[in-house]
């Protein structure tokens, strides 16, 4: 199987929104390694999470809002890129660095504020970049995905005892 080939297989799987809630609770153990400062749990969280959306079959029926969003995010990554895109584009890599910056110095607070920044701002590209119906569909598996990260790291916080938002040196 070819490249393009491979990709139609996971692309076809990505319609399965399983694939869609579960990416998000990748935020979790991702934050955690951070925490840990374990450079290979950082790495095998993220080739998870690249990998995450081929991970569950072919749905046998796809919703129409499904659809639509898919088409969306479709169109815009094959669709011309201009610096702006290039730009937005850029964000996600930046968007995780800097959230495993706060987690790595135990900025809790920072972490938790990039968390929710990252989710909404996703959100909001769902609103901006496809129709309504399409931006709808992915709403419930973002939404449910920021409470259940934001109830797991407060969690996390609390079971850590420590309230602080600053670096707390090695432990």
């Amino acid at each position: 199987m070819d490249l393009a080939g491979i990709g139609e297989w996971a692309w076809a799987r990505h319609h399965n929104v399983l694939s869609w809630y579960v990416r998000p609770l990748f935020l979790l153990p991702f934050c955690f390694f951070a925490w840990r400062r374990s450079g290979l749990g950082i790495a095998a969280t993220l080739v998870a999470l690249a990998t995450s959306m081929a991970w569950f079959p072919v749905p046998a029926e796809v919703s129409p809002g499904v659809r639509t969003m898919l088409a969306a995010e479709r169109d815009y990554l094959l669709g011309p890129w201009a610096a702006w895109k290039v730009a937005l584009a850029l964000l996600v890599p930046l968007t995780l660095a800097a959230l495993g910056a706060a987690f790595w110095w135990r900025a809790w607070g920072l972490g938790l504020a990039v968390v929710n920044a990252t989710v909404l701002a996703k959100i909001g590209w769902s609103f901006a970049f496809s129709p309504l119906e399409g931006a709808l569909a992915h709403l419930p598996p973002a939404s449910v995905g920021l409470v259940v990260v934001n109830v797991g790291l407060l969690l996390g916080l609390r079971f850590r005892g420590s309230m602080g938002t600053g670096y707390q040196g090695r432990e």
